[in-house]
């Protein structure tokens, strides 16, 4: 029997330790990549999951000062927090309170605000279906830098029957087109009489959601509206995920049921946000469409409430 050189055997000792340490130093480094590696992905999908965190103000609650003074107004916005805004009142003749919207975009800029959306009528598109009405306004939004052009509210005359809401939806369908080949979103903004029960126990938005193109026709829900006429928004969120875009936070008082403080009122935001991935949400609006006392203070309570609470 040939003895075996102890020299050797510790060699191949050591060797197989070195071997062992190796591998297992490769192991915990594979795995610690990996782990990282899925941290990444995991950051990288939770900015794209992101929670909007951008506070705006539809500007018609300001609507009684800022006809004769935008620059002070939007300035006075600005310095609360607010980052966004939504316009309205625009028209073709005066464009925006009598600023032409390069100055009206310069104005925004230099208070560090911008503006996704605009709420919009269409008279003549609606009532002679003259199509270049809408193109011009896409012309203007464009320069400013919106979004989404938004149908503000639907005339009472327009809306008797379910056969109105198919009218209506055929139209809003043509708006919408026109608005994409501009490279524009469109949206459509609800109050409370689009969920009026009428015909076979439907209501006007029933229609809409049925009868608009779900990538040419978004929606801008008014949770206020929404909530007076006894709708759950989570509950349309569910029915159809991803379309409702754009909120009005908008409160309700809970006495009168009128306009109030968000905050201060019965609509459960919480619950709301909370769904808002659901909802495919991208911009937030505060808006009170009567306040009583200063302006000012009370969308300045809102916007402490929307932060502290809810982005």
């Amino acid at each position: 029997m040939v003895e075996k050189n102890p020299i050797i055997l510790l060699s191949a000792l050591k060797i197989a330790q070195i071997k062992f340490i190796v591998m297992t130093t490769r192991r915990t480094f594979i795995k610690n990549t990996g782990i990282l590696t899925a941290g990444v992905l995991l950051n990288k999908d939770m900015l794209i999951k992101k929670p909007v965190s951008k506070i705006g103000i539809q500007l018609y609650t300001v609507r009684d000062m800022i006809q004769n003074n935008v620059t002070g107004v939007i300035n006075k916005i600005a310095a609360i927090g607010f980052k966004e805004v939504e316009v309205y009142g625009y028209t073709n003749e005066n464009k925006f309170w009598g600023m032409q919207p390069r100055a009206f975009k310069q104005l925004l800029d230099s208070a560090g605000l911008a503006a996704p959306s605009s709420h919009i009528l269409f008279d003549k598109f609606f009532t002679t279906g003259m199509e270049d009405e809408i193109k011009k306004v896409c012309g203007d939004a464009n320069i400013i830098g919106n979004e989404f052009i938004t149908f503000p509210i639907l005339d009472e005359k327009y809306r008797k029957n379910l056969e109105d809401y198919k009218i209506l939806s055929a139209k809003l369908n043509v708006a919408g087109k026109i608005c994409k080949e501009a490279g524009l979103g469109f949206a459509y903004h609800n109050h409370d009489f689009e969920f009026i029960k009428m015909e076979n126990g439907q209501h006007g938005y029933d229609i809409i959601l049925s009868n608009t193109d779900k990538d040419l026709v978004k929606l801008e829900l008014d949770l206020y509206w929404a909530t007076k006429a006894g709708q759950d928004p989570v509950q349309l969120f569910e029915r159809d995920p991803g379309r409702f875009v754009m909120w009005h936070v908008k409160d309700m008082d809970k006495t009168t049921r009128s306009f109030t403080e968000v905050g201060t009122g019965t609509v459960d935001f919480k619950r709301i946000f909370e769904k808002q991935e659901r909802s495919g949400l991208k911009h937030i609006f505060v808006e009170q469409d009567e306040i009583s006392g200063d302006v000012f203070k009370s969308i300045e309570q809102s916007f402490k409430y929307v932060k502290e609470n809810l982005v």
